[in-house]
């Protein structure tokens, strides 16, 4: 199961909350919404205990949309709770997310916005939004790039984010990492080593330096950060203090760019 499958299911899930959770949580919701007892407010605790419950189920019967109104509105605070946190770890960590010695960059290298992007070479939205991430790339001359390595899709795609970061080492990185976003079919091993040979890398070198520990911790430290960023699935971006999961569109990412370059900058 790839990660934006386990991202679906997750969403499915978050449905599935237990009835008694969602039924105590509308209940609490009501025994404190005047408007619903339409009685003062000694009212409830008054009211015996097995009669106040009948009084919501028959309440909740009449209007079951009410329960999917609560889930919605804990969804909501949910998010916007894990977004200020995010934003709070952007502002702590922005020099891990932008300016980490050992990530490559793209675009220009003195650019005055940075557009950070975490993906995975098996995740099909990846390769899908590789083209406008391009298209953003050409078409704004102070636009610095940085490529995030963020292997979450098993064992191949860890092999690939290692074989990039060696070629990075030979400096080959962006000419890799192009290549790996436009194959077809999986990236496993013998594919990843066949596109090194194509673009000129030396894979004997390629091979023993993927083995260096020091790619290895780069790639775990990138794990932790997306994780308290926030960032689950493939792709992600940040761009200035923006944090946008998912895939897009060009427009949408000059849209940030725009917004980015408008703000101090972190």
């Amino acid at each position: 199961m790839n990660a934006d499958s386990r991202n679906v299911l997750s969403r499915r899930r978050s449905w599935l909350v237990p009835p008694l959770l969602i039924v105590g949580a509308v209940i609490a919701w009501f025994a404190l919404d005047p408007g619903f007892r339409g009685v003062g407010s000694n009212a409830t605790t008054e009211m015996a205990s097995d009669a106040f419950e009948q009084r919501v189920r028959d309440y909740l019967l009449k209007h079951p949309e009410v329960i999917m109104e609560a889930v919605q509105r804990l969804e909501t605070r949910r998010r916007a709770a894990e977004d200020g946190e995010a934003q709070a770890v952007l502002k702590s960590r922005a020099d891990e997310v932008f300016r980490d010695p050992a990530s490559p960059v793209g675009g220009n290298p003195a650019g005055d916005v940075t557009m950070v992007e975490f993906f995975d070479y098996n995740c099909p939205y990846c390769r899908k939004v590789a083209s406008a991430v391009q298209e953003t790339v050409t078409g704004d001359a102070k636009l610095r790039v940085v490529y995030m390595e963020f292997p979450i899709l098993g064992p191949n795609s860890v092999f690939a984010a290692k074989a990039a970061l060696a070629a990075h080492r030979q400096g080959r990185y962006i000419a890799f990492h192009e290549a790996l976003m436009q194959a077809r079919g999986a990236a496993d091993e013998a594919g990843v080593l066949r596109i090194a040979a194509e673009v000129g890398l030396d894979v004997t070198r390629l091979k023993a330096d993927m083995a260096d520990a020091e790619i290895q911790s780069a790639i775990d430290r990138n794990l932790k950060l997306a994780q308290a960023l926030r960032i689950a699935g493939t792709p992600g971006f940040v761009i200035g203090e923006h944090i946008l999961r998912g895939a897009t569109d060009a427009a949408t990412l000059r849209s940030l760019v725009d917004k980015a370059r408008a703000e101090p900058p972190l």
